[in-house]
This record gives C-alpha cells, sequence and structure tokens, in this order.
C-alpha cells in the first residue's frame, strides 16, 4: 500500500445513475486537494459531461494508490476480487441496503476521507478464496470470492451427494441441497442465512455450511484459513458451483473443486473508532429495545 495517497480511483454502483451526483461531488472535493483522479470506465458512462479521465478496472489497478467505491457490500465484493491482486486498497461509502463493507455514508464521507487521506484510518486485511474445477484432472474453469464459494443443485434438481476432504483428509460424505465455504466476511450472507456462525473478519478461518443436509447431525465447521478443501460430486443433476452470485459453472459427475485461501488478501481502509460489533449492531438491529 502506497502512502500518502496521490491517486484515487472513483468506482460507482453497476449501471446506477443515481450515483453521478455523489460521485462527481467527491470528485471535485479530491481534485481540490491535490489529488488525481480517475473514474472507472463502467461508471463514467453514466457521468454526463465527465471532466476526469476514464479507465478499466485493469488500468486502475496498474495505476492509482487508494480506489474509493461508492455502492453496496455487491459492488464493494467485485472490486475486491478485481483490485486485491494489485494491492489496491479500498474504501467504501454505502449506497446499497446494508452495507457491512461500505460504513462510510454520504453525509459522513468527506469528513471521513479528509482525515482517512492524513493517515487517521484503520487497515484491514480481509481473506479471500480461489476455486478450481478439475474434470479428469483437467482445471476446466477458476474463479475467485471474497464471501463464499457454494456447490448447489438448481431449483428443478434433485438433492446432491458429494465428498468433502480437507489438506488430503477424508472429512465426511452428504447428501445435502448445496455446500457453502464461506470466508469470515461471508459468514454474514448466505452463510448466516443457512445456520452458520458469525465470524470476527479478522479470524484465519473458513466456515464450511451444508445447506439443508439430509442428516440432522451434518452441522456447520470452522477449519484453519490455510486449509485446502477438496470437494468430489458423486451424484449430480443440474448442479453448479458458484463464486459470490456472480460467476458460476456447471459441474459434471465426478467433478472435483479444490478451495483454498487466495495468496492476496483484501485490503479495506476504516476511519478511526471503527468497530466490527457496532456493525453487526446497526445492520442486524441488535440494538433494538425487546
Amino acid at each position: 500500500m502506497k502512502f500518502p495517497f496521490q491517486n484515487v480511483a472513483l468506482i460507482g454502483k453497476y449501471k446506477s445513475p443515481e450515483i453521478a451526483g455523489s460521485l462527481l461531488r467527491l470528485a471535485a472535493f479530491l481534485s481540490s486537494r491535490g489529488l488525481s483522479v480517475v473514474v472507472d470506465s463502467l461508471t463514467g458512462e453514466h457521468l454526463k459531461g465527465n471532466p476526469y479521465p476514464v479507465k478499466t478496472l485493469a488500468e486502475i489497478g496498474n495505476t492509482v494508490d487508494l480506489a474509493i467505491v461508492l455502492g453496496g457490500d455487491g459492488t464493494m465484493l467485485n472490486i475486491a476480487r478485481t483490485l486485491s491482486p494489485c494491492n489496491i486498497p479500498l474504501i467504501g461509502v454505502n449506497q446499497g441496503r446494508l452495507g457491512f463493507l461500505t460504513d462510510l455514508t454520504l453525509d459522513n464521507m468527506q469528513d471521513s476521507i479528509v482525515a482517512m487521506l492524513e493517515g487517521k484510518f484503520v487497515t484491514e486485511q480481509r481473506l479471500l478464496l480461489t476455486a478450481r474445477v478439475l474434470r479428469k484432472d483437467v482445471e476446466v474453469f477458476s474463479g475467485s470470492a471474497f464471501n463464499e464459494v457454494v456447490v448447489h443443485r438448481n431449483n428443478i434438481s434433485s438433492m446432491i451427494e458429494f465428498e468433502v476432504r480437507m489438506d488430503g483428509e477424508y472429512l465426511y460424505n452428504q447428501r445435502a441441497d448445496g455446500l457453502i465455504i464461506s470466508t469470515p466476511t461471508g459468514s454474514t450472507a448466505y452463510a448466516m442465512s443457512a445456520g452458520g456462525p458469525i465470524l470476527h473478519p479478522s479470524l484465519d478461518v473458513l466456515e464450511l455450511v451444508p445447506v439443508c443436509p439430509h442428516t440432522l447431525s451434518n452441522r456447520p465447521i470452522v477449519v484453519k484459513g490455510s486449509s485446502v478443501l477438496e470437494i468430489l460430486m458423486h451424484r449430480t443433476s443440474d448442479i453448479r458451483v458458484r463464486f459470490d452470485s456472480h460467476t458460476s459453472h456447471d459441474l459434471q459427475l465426478h467433478d472435483k473443486i479444490i478451495v483454498s485461501r487466495h495468496p492476496q488478501a483484501a485490503c479495506l481502509l476504516h476511519p478511526i473508532g471503527h468497530s466490527y460489533y457496532h456493525t453487526l449492531r446497526e445492520k442486524l438491529l441488535w440494538n433494538q429495545t425487546l
């Protein structure tokens, strides 16, 4: 991470014209402080009269010191997967619904960003996943995920059967609607909805959460973050593997999915005083009086 920041990219929620005003105000504010500002090319399509240079995400990864994302958690997930290999730190401004990852608001973003540009920020490293699909020992697909890698059946298919190995050791066979391999970041997403525990994002762990398992003794399990997980498909019918609900690949009988920690982590920057537990209280409504 390069600091102090000199070159900043602004990235807005995909296909959302309503972010134009907020983004241009932020761009003008940063420019007035002497920073070089570029705009993501997809975002630039919705900025009429945009005076700032436009670059693709690939170009941004090679030219900026910092990326500020205006959108929701889904936008941040996509940008983190793309820019984390380039060691670009990310700041999130929430224009979505929940905002677990985008903790600044439109009201406080300028004051918060000024302080962060002066070095008053907290750095947080978030674990990412990478997964490969092997068919007869040949890789046919690969992808990365910030939240989770999910093996699941489609609506019209029957229950699937699969075997799970961890670091080469047999763990279990399972019949279920699917299996979620989640990072701590993803523990408040699909994994939580399927009954998995909430994990603090600083933990170096993964969680495996079965989706509607046929046997009630099949429960979520938390394993070390360096674990290499192998999922062997024993019974498939219209089954796929999905990465953060962003990309997917159809699976066949005897396909093997190998899931492990991505070599690069996502770097998130937060204002001084940021608290994950405050975020949980606010987003999950734990602070409401019963």
